[in-house]
């Protein structure tokens, strides 16, 4: 990891393990819909870890077979983010990495990019006192591919020089889109998006 000067980090599953905290949340919200559409929101969610809630949500009440009006679409989101900030804040962290991005220990830039929307990812990241670590945050509605390639180009960054950290489908196509390294976090919600052993991959951030 040390070979790279700018690291793209993503959060949920990555920094914090609150993966399952938002899983739940999407899950309480469909559940009145029938345990079959709860079902299948959950799979979904699981398989697409990286995908805005704002893309989500219009797809999970057409499934529930209502029309995803962008009123209702806002209430929900409104009902989704008040059911996961506190707890993702409280979310146990990934071993090794609050120290690591505090210390910082080969003096790389840090970019956080994450689907959480934008104004409550800032406010996340300022309880958890991270905000220095990072010299850009970018959360929804900019896409992590879009992230990365206005930092790309904004600091005429060459991508060989820089490492995208993730853990859902989104992340890979995110750094494999602008030619950026990976490195995966596994845990046992991916385990079975990502077979391929030969994946560079971490489970924590304990010996980096």
């Amino acid at each position: 990891m040390k070979e790279f000067s700018w690291i793209f980090w993503d959060f949920d599953g990555v920094i914090k393990d609150s993966v399952e905290v938002k899983t739940n949340a999407f899950v309480a919200l469909f559940q009145k819909f029938g345990c079959e559409v709860a079902t299948r929101v959950k799979e979904h969610h699981e398989t697409h870890g990286g995908m805005s809630r704002f893309d989500k949500i219009p797809l999970y009440l057409e499934w529930a077979g209502e029309e995803p009006s962008s009123t209702r679409v806002s209430d929900l989101c409104e009902q989704f983010a008040q059911l996961v900030l506190q707890s993702v804040i409280n979310a146990p962290w990934v071993s090794g990495v609050e120290q690591f991005l505090h210390q910082n220990p080969y003096k790389q830039t840090f970019v956080l990019v994450s689907a959480t929307p934008q104004i409550e990812l800032e406010e996340i990241i300022n309880r958890l006192h991270l905000t220095k670590c990072f010299a850009e945050i970018f959360g929804s509605p900019t896409t992590k591919t879009a992230a990365i390639s206005m930092m790309l180009d904004l600091y005429s960054l060459d991508p060989k020089n820089c490492l995208m950290i993730g853990d859902s489908l989104e992340d890979y196509k995110a750094a494999k889109a602008n030619h950026v390294s990976f490195l995966l976090r596994r845990h046992s919600t991916n385990a079975a998006l990502f077979t391929d052993d030969t994946l560079p991959s971490v489970n924590d951030f304990m010996s980096l």
